[in-house]
């Protein structure tokens, strides 16, 4: 299991929850209960770090400590 901060949100734009993995460029889900979207984000964090290997990109270890906003 990978331990990557996901924040999840609502949007009412879109009328969903949105899953962001901040740590990973462009890993980033959606879903229609806050739920569905974690369980997307921990497919989507699997899948980035597969398709990384792949094609031989550095995989950022987690940094395990909350990202803090001013």
């Amino acid at each position: 299991m990978y331990k990557y901060e996901i924040i999840i949100y609502w949007d009412d734009q879109d009328k969903c929850y949105i899953a962001d993995v901040p740590e990973l460029p462009g890993c980033k889900t959606h879903g229609s209960s806050y739920d569905e979207a974690l369980l997307k984000a921990k497919e989507a964090i699997a899948l980035w770090i597969d398709t990384a290997k792949e094609f031989g990109d550095p995989i950022p270890k987690p940094k395990g400590d909350r990202l803090l906003y001013a």
